[in-house]
């Protein structure tokens, strides 16, 4: 039996209602943990872009959910439940087809989607075990504290309904329909008091709260040994990756790139002074406005190599596993931009032939 069918009037199916809302609380009451088993280096860049979830932890229910948990929240009793309609084609020659009322929003990390609720946050690469463990134990904690509440009640339908009620107007925050790459979600976001965890190293606390420490002891899943090892794990790994792209980078950036730049503004003052030298009165302005700008980027990107290079051989030294991570987010990631900024606009100007990796448009259209 799946639990999470609505059936075709979700509003007269208290099972679905109580396993719905449920859910909703744990997602709520977890929303940090669920943030952390999606995390690694390479979601920091991905979250909140290209179809990716934000990093903030809300869920998708959909037109007819939303409206029947409203429903129940004003009233206190749901009398009906939306259909999907009708999606108008407006071309004659093609039949109108039937619309759904549930999922239509990629941008939700947690949406209802029919008879399942997808958890969108894992990279595609990353394993999924993380956040099974969490969705599975989070879930089980509230099932239980329901189970333990309703085994006791006199009257059970009546202890039912009141307490899906009761979850649905406690956890209604966690809902949110709209669209989440908008910066208006994040301040609404904000304002509903849900987490925003935009990196790795914000997120790996959670698994070591009380909070979070309780939950896995009480299901026997994890022991704060176990969780605290695993904290560490996780910012050593952080701390090692970041230690070899910011290392790679300053060797792309050493060997390759500004041998390449130079060597365009050695051939740019070549054929300013060839041409000077030909025609005095030939107009050199764009040879010497390409000149000028190539050898000013390139100035500030020997700036910025220089600095994430010291501050990657310092941040190597950092005792502590959280120190050194926390130094390699707030430091080394922030002097990476910094010299990647001047590389990419090189990347513009520098002659095809002489850059020394395939640019973004061979990326994307030529491999």
């Amino acid at each position: 039996m799946n639990l999470l069918n609505p059936g075709d009037t979700p509003h007269e199916n208290i099972q679905f209602l109580l396993v719905l809302a449920c859910i909703l609380k744990a997602v709520d009451t977890h929303a940090d943990l669920l943030r952390e088993s999606a995390a690694d280096i390479g979601n920091d860049h991905r979250l909140g872009a290209n179809e990716a979830p934000p990093a903030i932890i809300s869920v998708f229910l959909g037109e007819q959910l939303e409206d029947v948990i409203d429903q129940l929240c004003s009233t206190g009793e749901a009398t009906h439940s939306k259909t999907g309609g009708t999606l108008k084609t407006g071309v004659a020659t093609l039949p109108d087809l039937d619309k759904d009322a549930t999922d239509r929003n990629r941008t939700s990390p947690f949406a209802f989607t029919g008879n399942k609720f997808e958890f969108r946050m894992v990279g595609s690469s990353d394993s999924v075990a993380p956040a099974n463990v969490v969705l599975n134990t989070i879930v089980a904690e509230v099932f239980k504290e329901a189970a333990d509440e309703l085994e006791k009640a006199e009257d059970f339908d009546t202890a039912v309904h009141d307490m899906i009620k009761k979850l649905f107007r406690d956890h209604k925050r966690i809902i949110f329909n709209g669209n989440g790459y908008s910066d208006a979600w994040v301040e609404e976001a904000e304002r509903r008091g849900l987490p925003n965890i935009r990196s790795m190293v914000d997120a790996i606390p959670a698994i070591t709260t009380d909070k979070a420490v309780k939950l896995y002891e009480s299901f026997g899943v994890f022991t704060k040994a176990e969780l605290e090892s695993r904290a560490e794990v996780e910012y050593e790994a952080y701390s090692k990756m970041i230690n070899i792209e910011a290392k790679t980078m300053i060797d792309m950036a050493s060997k390759q790139i500004i041998p390449a730049v130079i060597k365009y503004t050695t051939q740019l003052a070549g054929s300013l002074g060839a041409v000077k030298a030909a025609c005095p009165e030939a107009d050199t302005s764009v040879q010497t406005e390409l000149l000028t700008e190539t050898s000013a980027l390139l100035s500030d990107m020997k700036v910025a190599l220089a600095a994430l290079t010291d501050i990657t051989e310092k941040t190597a030294g950092v005792s502590g596993a959280e120190a050194q991570a926390h130094a390699y987010h707030d430091k080394v990631v922030p002097a990476m931009a910094a010299l990647r900024a001047p590389a990419d606009k090189l990347e513009m100007i520098v002659d095809k032939d002489l850059w020394p990796f395939p640019s973004y448009g061979d990326l994307m259209f030529e491999v």
